[in-house]
């Protein structure tokens, strides 16, 4: 497909975090951009500010007639739109030119050197320091970000087609379209059960994946792929050793296969962003950079919005939004909070999303979220699936261990939040709760 040939391009789910990166990318190479969501954003606003027409109604009618034109209109869309969207089955149903994101990505890169980042967990924080060590070693390369980037505030890392930086979504198999030349895979806990219904199909479409690479695969020690390794405090080919922390400062050795660097810094919390940090280092130093050059990008990187995101942060009271919506990720942002407050209240706000997640791995959620002092639980947030019999927040909530917890609605969240009397205040999800964190550091600044 020759993509200069097409001047009209259409999203359905325009304002999804991958999505609106394409959207992004094409308006900025002078395309006509438009689409549907299911409501207005954050992103959906910026979305508009750059001149594209979105609305917020499924139906025909509101595309606009320059897009009814088949013969030079290209549709994106994604496989959470559901199946019976009347939008995208009147494009199915009139032929037109129709590609999932995957799809469309996989044809943006495929004829450029393509630097992919993979896993169930880490990989938008991995890829976005990659795009940003690109960036600041001089690389002219477009990296496509599944988070907004503190040092762009964007999603999008505008350089050449030559080379390109993408995160690989194993979701639905998307990653399978890919072509990667450098690759990494930073985790393979099982996830996505709804799509490949047994942990054994997930394994297999990484090793899939990483039998796709033409050049370099890089995986975290231990995991079961023949490559090159990356870890901590381990005999991986990079690895990070004597890690200590300075005023929330992460400071490591990093050792690769041929050279040792001292005292690489990143200011993030957590080790689990010290394990990112040396993911990406090891793709961007196979891709040629120098590690002073690196760590110099390293120490300059801000992180991404909603990954440990501090919203409010003064001695007596810290509010943090976060992303995390997978046992492993909670148990990641729990620790770093805890090793950065040791002696202060924290109370979880989570919201669990999908119900095919919460009921595989409900036992796992318990345990992840009872290392709070205290847990506010909201309805999970179904996405694009129906109700499933039997699995609620409440049925959760059961299984948690500590004393401290209950559910919440939307409206008494606030009012739950300050009987708590916590210090430390962490709202955790994927669905639309990171819309309701501004709304609570609004009413703690603005009423206390």
């Amino acid at each position: 497909m020759n993509l200069d040939n097409i001047h009209n391009i259409y999203f359905v789910g325009i304002g999804g975090i991958g999505m609106s990166s394409l959207a992004f990318y094409f308006k900025s190479n002078g395309k006509n951009v438009a689409g549907y969501d299911k409501t207005p954003t954050e992103i959906t606003n910026s979305l508009k500010e750059k001149g594209m027409q979105i609305h917020f109604e499924d139906a025909i009618d509101f595309i606009a007639d320059e897009f009814k034109n088949k013969g030079n209109t290209l549709v994106i869309y994604t496989p959470a739109i559901p199946k019976n969207h009347s939008e995208l089955n009147f494009f199915f149903d009139n032929n037109y030119k129709v590609l999932k994101r995957s799809e469309i990505l996989g044809e943006i890169t495929k004829n450029s050197f393509c630097l992919a980042v993979a896993g169930t967990h880490g990989k938008t924080t991995t890829s976005t320091m990659l795009g940003h060590i690109l960036f600041e070693a001089g690389v002219n390369a477009t990296s496509f970000l599944g988070g907004i980037s503190e040092n762009y505030n964007s999603n999008l890392i505008l350089g050449g087609s030559e080379v390109s930086v993408v995160e690989a979504d194993e979701f639905d198999r998307s990653f399978l379209r890919l072509s990667p030349n450098i690759a990494c895979i930073t985790s393979m806990d099982a996830d996505h059960l709804d799509i490949y219904g047994e942990p054994a199909e997930l394994e297999k479409s990484f090793k899939d994946f990483g039998a796709k690479v033409s050049d370099t695969l890089i995986v975290k020690k231990g995991l079961p792929i023949e490559a090159l390794t990356f870890g901590i405090d381990e005999d991986a080919d990079y690895n990070a050793s004597n890690i200590k922390i300075e005023n929330g400062a992460y400071i490591f050795d990093v050792k690769t296969p041929t050279e040792f660097i001292k005292e690489v810094k990143i200011n993030l919390p957590g080790k689990h962003n010290v394990l990112n940090a040396v993911a990406a280092l090891a793709m961007a130093n196979s891709y040629g950079i120098s590690l002073p050059v690196i760590a110099k990008a390293l120490l300059s990187f801000k992180g991404i919005k909603r990954r440990f995101s501090y919203k409010i942060k003064t001695d007596n009271l810290v509010l943090i939004d976060d992303y995390a919506h997978h046992p492993t990720e909670i148990i990641a942002v729990a620790s770093a909070v805890r090793e950065m407050y040791p002696s202060k209240k924290i109370v979880g706000v989570f919201q669990p999303h999908l119900f095919s997640r919460t009921r595989d791995f409900v036992d796992d959620f318990a345990k992840s979220l009872s290392l709070f002092d205290e847990l506010i639980l909201l309805d999970i947030y179904p996405a694009r699936e129906l109700p499933i019999e039997g699995v609620s927040s409440s049925w959760l909530l059961d299984k948690v261990s500590i004393d401290k917890k209950q559910i919440s609605s939307k409206e008494n969240l606030y009012k739950n939040i300050l009987k708590s009397k916590a210090q430390v205040i962490v709202m955790i999800g994927a669905g639309d709760i990171g819309e309701l964190v501004s709304v609570i550091k609004y009413k703690l600044t603005s009423e206390n």
